[in-house]
């Protein structure tokens, strides 16, 4: 595989060639960008709708991407046109008046400054919607009727997403991260883009070999994440696998665990010029993941939500961060689940102001933030919060407390308030929003470092709140996004699959090789 600094001279040269030779901007590579991103779980009683994908269209997207700023080697090597990108925070299934929507704007838009050379596909992998097993390969197969065969696609995902044998098909380049948390997320995409325009700069034009190899696992994040083992070795054998002759990218897909579709399954595929080289890396990353499945653990300790306050409560650093896992927004569950809320203001630890501190985030509540709003700050309000979505664990719960804080404009809640209950600071939303970042608190008033514990709706903890920790321990508590996945009723994913089953007598772990996209598949 060429590294980026060969691209950059191929890129360079080429501009260079075009100067001399006096040809217009216009004969560069036509590039155009699309996507729908969504982490959704079909085990959440949630719907998304369109406006939950907040889509740029134009020139709003080069705000998305740094490596396509104005002056940058990648913008200046080619004429972008930018179509529509959409990002949704994780939730429920999509709607299909939504996806349906999205794509005909997608389709429209594309279809204005036909023809391409090359189509950036920056997608996440794990989007359910009603009626539809495998959205994204039906989002790249439309936009491949569009655009023709002849337009590279480079698509980039997250390694949570799904890659079925027509995404895989469609797809002539493809890479996803190799990092999880995703540190490496905007690394990837540029990653995708370098290898679009080496093919296209270079005039190599499509990679000639496409392994796929599915395999039978499906496991939580909260059990693969590279920060500790096995998953760390696994993932640092794709590296040095695309630095092999003939090798353009490898990668490691693990599937997303809260969708229930023939295509929630690891995979592992590799692209490239030589079709040995792809072959035994493709075999080689399948047979290692294979070989660690035993040993995939929970990235922190994991306990009940009682065992879990007994630890807190014992700690003497501060502060201790309890995961909630089961209702975790970031993985698709509603973010409304009042079970842990409700638990936590039912303890006699949390009754009095003097107790204990902790910060609860989040709970959304539309009712709540009005009343709020109506008080003011120091004011005494009484009003429902959370369930409004999924309430099968626990009603929607009322909640009498002082107003702390009222922060107005936060791109996903809108509208949050501080509400303390006792020792409690209670964060309510007018709309579900995931808790990442020092600044998430400290424009609330609140210091997360200062508190005793704070409990966040979340799984693994992202970089801010893993540096921040005093200690940790994830929480397994009900909701969309279940760890316990046997506890999930799975109808429709391919039987046998780690965990859930124990025997393999047909395990095939062979490359599969992927026609180019030029020419048909005929066995998905």
């Amino acid at each position: 595989m060429r590294t980026f600094s060969t691209y950059l001279i191929l890129a360079f040269s080429f501009l260079l060639f075009l100067n001399c030779q006096t040809v217009t901007r216009d004969q560069r590579p036509r590039i155009a960008i699309a996507g729908l991103a969504i982490e959704s779980s079909t085990f959440s009683p949630a719907k998304t709708e369109a406006e939950a994908f907040k889509a740029k269209e134009g020139d709003a997207l080069f705000s998305q991407y740094p490596f396509l700023s104005e002056t940058s080697p990648q913008r200046q090597a080619a004429a972008w046109f930018p179509a529509l990108q959409g990002h949704a925070l994780p939730g429920g299934v999509v709607t299909p008046e939504a996806y349906e929507s999205l794509v005909a704007k997608t389709l429209s838009l594309l279809e204005k400054n036909l023809p391409y050379d090359g189509l950036f596909l920056d997608i996440h992998g794990a989007m359910s919607v009603e009626g539809m097993d495998d959205p994204e390969g039906d989002l790249i197969a439309r936009i491949r009727a569009l655009v023709g065969t002849k337009t590279l696609i480079s698509t980039s995902m997250d390694l949570h997403g799904n890659v079925s044998q027509r995404l895989a098909h469609q797809s002539d380049l493809i890479t996803c991260y190799r990092m999880a948390p995703h540190e490496d997320a905007m690394e990837s995409r540029q990653r995708a883009v370098d290898n679009l325009l080496d093919r296209l700069v270079s005039k190599k034009g499509k990679p000639k070999y496409k392994a796929w190899i599915p395999i039978p696992i499906l496991l939580p994040g909260e059990k693969t994440s590279t920060r500790i083992e096995p998953g760390k070795s696994l993932y640092a054998q794709v590296a040095p696998l695309t630095e092999k002759e003939g090798v353009v990218d490898a990668a490691i897909w693990i599937g997303y665990a809260w969708a229930d579709a023939p295509r929630n399954h690891a995979v592992v595929m590799v692209t490239g010029d030589d079709a040995t080289a792809v072959q035994e890396s493709a075999e080689q990353l399948a047979q290692a993941f294979w070989s660690v499945r035993n040993a995939f653990e929970f990235v922190a300790p994991t306990a009940s939500l009682e065992e879990s306050l007994m630890q807190a409560l014992k700690n003497k650093t501060k502060p201790f961060i309890i995961s909630d896992m089961g209702d975790n927004p970031t993985a698709g569950g509603a973010g409304d689940v009042t079970w842990t809320l409700q638990q936590l203001l039912a303890r006699k630890e949390f009754k009095d102001p003097s107790g204990p501190s902790l910060i609860y985030a989040s709970i959304p509540g539309p009712d709540m933030i009005a009343a709020a709003e109506a008080v003011g700050i120091g004011g005494k309000v009484k009003a429902k919060v959370g369930a409004a979505v999924d309430a099968r664990f626990a009603p929607p719960l009322e909640l009498e407390g002082v107003v702390e804080a009222i922060h107005q404009g936060d791109i996903h809640a809108e509208t949050e308030a501080v509400i303390r209950v006792g020792s409690i600071q209670v964060i309510v939303t007018k709309k579900r929003k995931p808790y990442h970042h020092e600044k998430d608190f400290t424009q609330l008033n609140l210091m997360p470092k200062q508190a005793d514990i704070v409990v966040v709706k979340i799984g693994y903890l992202v970089p801010e709140l893993y540096d921040m920790r005093g200690g940790w321990i994830m929480a397994l508590t009900p909701g969309g996004v279940d760890q316990d996945l046997d506890r999930l009723g799975y109808q429709h994913i391919q039987r046998p699959i780690f965990p859930l089953d124990k025997e393999f007598p047909d395990l095939d772990l062979s490359t599969r090789w992927i026609p180019l996209s030029d020419l048909p598949l005929t066995n998905h």
